[in-house]
């Protein structure tokens, strides 16, 4: 991994950091669109195709009603591993409910925001070279709480056409409706669209390559309609470690995140002098050799790097900067920068937020951080405003409403104010 020194670069040197592992989307826009395009039109017999083509996999249909498919089998330890993630993934989501409010401005005006879910959803659960269950509750969990009334999970299917038993167990589990067995751009596109027999949906979550990443991004931009939890990229993690972190604890965080793929950033950031990076760099090397994904994860580091702060304040100003997907702060007395951390201490390792703990893993990547936050139980909802005024609240207000009408030049806004303030009037004089 290659280093750099903070106090020895420019302030265009350290921006230069932020960037990642660059994304051609105007080639992968290219790719996309078509298949886009091709869904849009002709439907499931598209996504047949593309399902062939990408996945191997010939399908006589490509829908499933969850409710109609068999309880898969799990082994018991494999079953009580999910089933804790789920307890915990729940109660951290349900906790996030907020209580309606009544609120009175003044006397006679009252306003209130109720929530609502959003009718129906699509989750993505990536395939490919991973095959990702964890996703399917992270996504369909909060979706289940707010009350979505259609959850559709796509994933790709095994090339016998079958779907990942453990995917399944969680999509049972956590109330999805629908299973669309596709990957990719054509999943995103007939999720967006609706098809013969998939259900359109008006919000797609779920991470994704730079293929899905793509589809969602064109998608939410045309006809169809729908909107998207959030732009995403490739895997990362920053890792903030001083010289009391213990070196194969860094490693193995390190390498959590490089063995998604090859396009996957880890960044390190030493906080101050007295840090062993050689016993760092070795434990990097020992783990990396012996993963089944050694090869993806090798692949990420060779573009990753090393930064070296003089102190925690400048690591974590180095962080805020860089934004990160997952942060990990392995410092002593980590908890007294809990308002800047995500997951902190030695014995807070990231993967356990990606499992189990409860917290949500999808979050988002390539410096979105600054902007957008992950996943939660307010994805699933929209939020709808109420305003209610007796006969004394418009008294009270709508002279200043029609004021302002007047001031913007529309008549009739004010009209419908100050109309009801004349009805008002009348009925008070009458005999």
């Amino acid at each position: 991994m290659k280093s750099y020194k903070l106090s020895e670069l420019s302030d265009g040197e350290v921006r230069s950091l932020m960037a990642r592992p660059r994304i051609d989307f105007s080639s992968v826009f290219a790719l996309v669109n078509p298949i886009v395009d091709h869904v849009h039109k002709r439907g499931d017999a598209a996504v047949k195709e593309y399902t062939l083509r990408f996945d191997k996999a010939e399908l006589d249909k490509i829908v499933e009603i969850v409710s109609e498919l068999p309880d898969p089998l799990l082994d018991a330890p494999v079953k009580e591993a999910f089933d804790v993630a789920y307890s915990n993934i729940y109660a951290f989501h349900a906790a996030q409910r907020t209580p309606e409010r009544n609120v009175e401005n003044m006397k006679g005006v009252q306003c209130k925001r109720v929530a609502r879910s959003i009718n129906s959803v699509g989750l993505y659960v990536p395939g490919g070279t991973a095959v990702l269950p964890s996703t399917a509750l992270m996504l369909a969990v909060p979706a289940q709480i707010a009350g979505c009334k259609t959850i559709v999970l796509a994933t790709p299917p095994a090339q016998d056409g079958t779907i990942c038993k453990e995917v399944l167990y969680c999509a049972k589990k956590a109330g999805v409706t629908h299973i669309l067995k596709a990957g990719g751009a054509q999943a995103i596109s007939a999720m967006a669209w609706g098809t013969e027999t998939c259900p359109k949906v008006e919000k797609i979550f779920g991470p994704g390559n730079q293929y899905v990443t793509a589809a969602k991004m064109i998608l939410q931009n045309s006809e169809a309609m729908v909107a998207i939890d959030m732009p995403a990229g490739p895997s990362e993690v920053l890792v903030i470690a001083d010289k009391h972190a213990i070196p194969r604890h860094v490693a193995a965080d390190l390498l959590s995140q490089a063995e998604h793929g090859p396009d996957s950033q880890v960044v390190l950031v030493i906080a101050g002098e007295g840090v062993d990076v050689n016993a760092i760099e070795a434990e990097l090397s020992k783990q990396c050799q012996s993963l089944p994904r050694g090869e993806f994860a090798a692949k990420a580091l060779s573009h990753s790097f090393i930064v070296y702060a003089r102190d925690m304040l400048e690591s974590i100003n180095f962080s805020n900067l860089y934004a990160p997907e997952h942060l990990i702060v392995n410092v002593k007395d980590a908890e007294k920068w809990e308002g800047y951390i995500e997951n902190a201490g030695p014995w807070t390792p990231e993967s356990v937020g990606d499992y189990a703990s409860g917290t949500n893993h999808v979050l988002p990547t390539y410096g979105y951080a600054r902007m957008y936050g992950g996943v939660s139980l307010d994805s699933f909802l929209k939020y709808i405003t109420v305003q209610s005024l007796t006969e004394e609240g418009l008294r009270k207000l709508g002279p200043y409403v029609a004021t302002m009408a007047e001031v913007e030049g529309l008549d009739a806004h004010k009209r419908a104010v100050t109309l009801r303030l004349e009805d008002i009037e009348t009925r008070q004089v009458s005999p």
